[in-house]
């Protein structure tokens, strides 16, 4: 017989419409992409389902499984997926969350597929690593005209096609990139994987990549080093004439997180290879792909966070502790409002390099100038609070946020990722003073961008009047170098404060500019100052069930 009856407990937070997200919504209104609402809205109601958190949680629980040999001993090199997998790759592709937006003559292609990312992103990261690199590789694939003329067609397709065949005779291919090696990380020109020419336009390629992920894509970009220095190849796992490009997988990596996709070490040994861009100029070339990957790093994260927001709201509104639900104590409903401001700043920040990026790519010099700082900042900050953010989201849910049914636990240990991927913190704001550096343009065209919020908010002058005077004081390159992290930081914060005030909600923009600029800034979330229209900021993130 039951000793008890179940009470107090939350109901599922389950077939709801993901795309009814208010800060998505008002950013696609801003760039007039109504045309895209109502795939936008069928891709969240999708996204919202019990069937996709199924397919999410097998593919997470029934992770890849490395085939190096068939059962008569030959070498296959093959990685096998849980069905799930397949059926979230089928339908990211599906959705044009891939190359898509190369391919598209509409308005605001690249935004509307971040907003589309930002909705389906919630159901499985995993799967979307080759969905990001075969999105990133177009643009950088174009530095051999040849080359993209022949395969570009087939990474903007809607047609997911998974096997190893030869890639010109498949519906659609996917792409991912095998850059980093054992001595040298996010120091790709230490890599000693080398290139030497045969004269036929192809190379011949021999080394070992440390970190390969999505190892069953069709075509891979990669770095080696040619005659002429480190430079960029195209890479097939299955040449034209049938036959297997030697791409020897050596083992899956034993990953923190991302568990659905793979990711490998890579033998390759006289592989055949096409020249992307000039000889010794792969950085260049490949930093395209790189760009890219590194927006939708800052875009996944601002979905991870407003994912853990959601989570806790939903469950702060259905559970009741000391005679009142949740969501009415006041020390939890300011830790959930400052969840959903951070997670809201990040969103607004994202889907606005996504729409610069649109202006970048039809030829605007100084958004594409604008969108390399922007980048870099926002990658930097947005990707180093993931972690704390996802962490702060699960403490919400009690004891029930630490057990994997609640799938938070899946969503903390993604969080890092962001972070690491493209380059670690410390790479990522390096970047950042390297291009000013380089290109000292960048800083004044930042400049420009954030005050264009001037006079809306005297905590934002202050701000961005102290970080100009950051840059002003600094002589030396190792004392800027010293204290990039911080500067940095300050760029990012300065920049999604003045985006809130130009584009965001009037409740979020106020509650961000009087903790984030003011004396209660800290590194905990609840401490948001009295006086907030707290009402609006959890309505905004709290999910409409039912």
């Amino acid at each position: 017989m039951p000793t008890h009856t179940v009470t107090n407990q939350v109901p599922p937070l389950v077939d709801h419409d993901l795309a009814d997200q208010p800060v998505i919504l008002e950013a696609l209104a801003r760039a007039r992409a109504d045309h895209a609402l109502d795939d936008l809205h069928e891709i969240g109601r999708q996204a919202g389902s019990a069937e996709a958190l199924d397919l999410a949680d097998r593919a997470e629980v029934n992770p890849p499984a490395l085939r190096t040999h068939d059962r008569y001993g030959n070498r296959i090199d093959e990685v096998d997926y849980d069905p799930a997998y397949h059926e979230l790759m089928r339908r990211a592709v599906g959705f044009g969350l891939h190359g898509t937006p190369w391919a598209e003559s509409g308005p605001n292609p690249h935004l509307v597929r971040a907003a589309k990312m930002s909705v389906w992103g919630p159901t499985d990261a995993g799967h979307l690593c080759p969905i990001s690199m075969t999105y990133a590789v177009v643009p950088a694939l174009r530095a051999n005209p040849e080359l993209a003329s022949r395969y570009e067609p087939l990474l903007t397709t809607s047609v997911y096609e998974p096997g190893l065949r030869p890639p010109l005779a498949k519906g659609g291919l996917t792409a991912g990139m095998s850059m980093t090696e054992k001595q040298g990380g996010s120091d790709v020109r230490s890599n000693t994987t080398a290139a030497k020419p045969l004269g036929d336009g192809t190379y011949r390629i021999t080394g070992h990549k440390w970190f390969t992920s999505a190892p069953m894509s069709d075509v891979f970009l990669l770095l080696a080093q040619a005659p002429s220095g480190l430079s960029c190849f195209f890479v097939p796992r299955v040449l034209p004439d049938g036959s297997r490009n030697p791409f020897a997988l050596q083992r899956l990596k034993d990953k923190l997180g991302n568990r659905s996709n793979a990711s490998s070490e890579v033998e390759y040994d006289d592989t055949v290879g096409w020249l992307v861009g000039e000889e010794g100029r792969g950085v260049p070339t490949i930093v395209e792909m790189v760009n890219l990957t590194r927006l939708d790093c800052t875009l996944g994260t601002a979905t991870s966070m407003r994912t853990g927001v959601m989570n806790a709201a939903h469950h702060a509104a259905h559970r009741r502790a000391f005679g009142a639900a949740l969501i009415d104590q006041p020390l939890m409903r300011n830790v959930i409002a400052d969840l959903a401001v951070e997670a809201e700043a990040s969103t607004v920040a994202a889907l606005w390099l996504a729409e610069v990026t649109d202006r970048a790519v039809g030829g605007d010099a100084r958004a594409d100038a604008v969108r390399r700082i922007g980048l870099a900042v926002s990658k930097y900050y947005v990707c180093k609070r993931g972690p704390v953010h996802a962490a702060e989201s699960l403490e919400c849910l009690g004891g029930n946020g630490y057990v994997e049914e609640s799938r938070m636990p899946r969503l903390y240990r993604e969080a890092p990722l962001m972070s690491v991927w493209e380059g670690s913190g410390n790479v990522a704001a390096l970047d950042v003073l390297r291009a000013i550096a380089r290109q000292p343009e960048t800083l004044e065209v930042f400049f420009d961008e954030v005050e264009v919020a001037r006079g809306q908010s005297p905590a934002l002058d202050r701000a961005v009047t102290a970080l100009r005077g950051r840059f002003a004081d600094v002589s030396e390159p190792t004392d800027i170098q010293f204290a990039a992290r911080q500067i940095v930081g300050d760029m990012a914060l300065v920049l999604q404060g003045s985006l809130l005030l130009r584009f965001g909600h009037p409740a979020v923009a106020e509650a961000f500019v009087s903790s984030r600029f003011g004396s209660l800034r800290g590194d905990v979330f609840g401490c948001l100052p009295a006086g907030l229209d707290i009402v609006t900021i959890l309505d905004r993130v709290t999910p409409k069930v039912g």
